[in-house]
């Protein structure tokens, strides 16, 4: 037997359903990622290798979204001021860092206050990119091969200088590395950029350095630097005489530098697997690996977040300890 319900009730029970009614959309609304634009935040002015792979990926991996992806150029502090910004935004998933080994790996190690943690403060997303990275000899070093170089440098310990691009910064690290693995002295001279770094061991004002290739791949084809050895998988295609680190027995320096994407800490679970989803289908495509290539770049690894994160802690943890031995202290 039924009652038939008060009036009031029948209000209630109205007001409850059309609230559960202009509910269900809101929610629906608020699960649909990305719903807006999502911005790339590029901790470097426009122009270098960062900024460069950013607007590679910006147009396909809007397709890839289904949503407008925006590149914003903060640079300063060496790529800290915009990383600690991107560190401290809403976790939503639409701002983003564009991530390197110079933000996430050389800053927060020599700097003394960068203002996040690269571990901590960011949940990584995927790898954009690799850079191959050269060792390389102005033509007057007399030393034809990386045997060579290495007796040079142990029977002038102190003589020679190396190059980089500000203290602190990879190419400065990647030679201590080299040096605390083989046992040499060199002299660190630093510049400020790449552009100077590359007319100072054109012209011998320094001697050798270890850095990015692409930079330097015009001038070693020229014949005014020579290759001695590379970071990378395999031998460069354009460098075939020139041997990896991995080949010399010494596979520690034979890693490449990353570029990469991490959202703030705490971001969903969710936004992340969609964001890596959406960037390896586009590194995967033929015209990527070919854009990549082209201009001195790999394919990146098919890491997970979470594998992307463990390299991260691995890389922080060898070069820590040797920033630490060696003094090193950034801008």
């Amino acid at each position: 037997m039924t009652f038939p319900l008060s009036a009031s009730a029948l209000r209630r029970r109205t007001f409850l359903g059309a609230g559960l009614a202009a509910a269900l959309p809101l929610a629906a609304h608020a699960q649909a990622y990305p719903s807006r634009p999502v911005t790339l935040v590029v901790p470097f002015p426009a122009g270098g290798s960062v900024d460069l792979i950013a607007r590679l990926y910006a147009d396909p991996l809007a397709k890839a979204l289904g949503a407008p992806v925006v590149i914003d150029n903060r640079g300063g502090a060496g790529g800290s001021i915009a990383s600690a910004q991107v560190a401290r935004a809403k976790p939503d998933g639409y701002t983003l860092v564009v991530s390197s080994q110079s933000s996430h790996l050389a800053n927060p190690l020599t700097q003394a206050n960068p203002g996040y943690d690269p571990i901590k403060d960011f949940a990584s997303i995927s790898q954009l990119a690799r850079s191959i990275n050269v060792l390389l000899v102005n033509p007057a070093v007399p030393a034809k091969n990386f045997k060579e170089f290495v007796a040079l440098l142990k029977a002038r310990p102190g003589e020679l200088n190396f190059c980089s691009a500000g203290p602190g910064s990879m190419g400065q690290l990647n030679v201590e590395l080299m040096k605390s693995q083989l046992q040499l002295n060199a002299t660190h001279v630093p510049y400020r950029g790449g552009g100077p770094l590359v007319t100072a061991l054109i012209s011998n004002e320094v001697q050798f350095g270890l850095d990015n290739l692409a930079p330097f791949l015009p001038h070693i084809q020229a014949g005014k630097l020579r290759a001695l050895a590379v970071a990378a998988p395999a031998r460069v295609a354009a460098l075939p005489d020139v041997p990896t680190f991995a080949e010399l027995g010494y596979p520690v320096l034979n890693t490449t530098s990353w570029i990469g994407l991490a959202a703030p800490a705490k971001t969903p679970g969710e936004v992340i697997a969609t964001l890596h989803k959406a960037v390896r289908s586009v590194a995967d495509q033929p015209s990527m690996v070919e854009a990549l290539e082209s201009r001195g770049s790999l394919t990146p690894e098919p890491q997970s977040p979470a594998q992307f994160t463990a390299m991260m802690s691995e890389r922080l943890a060898l070069y820590g300890e040797m920033v630490k031995r060696a003094g090193i202290r950034g801008e």
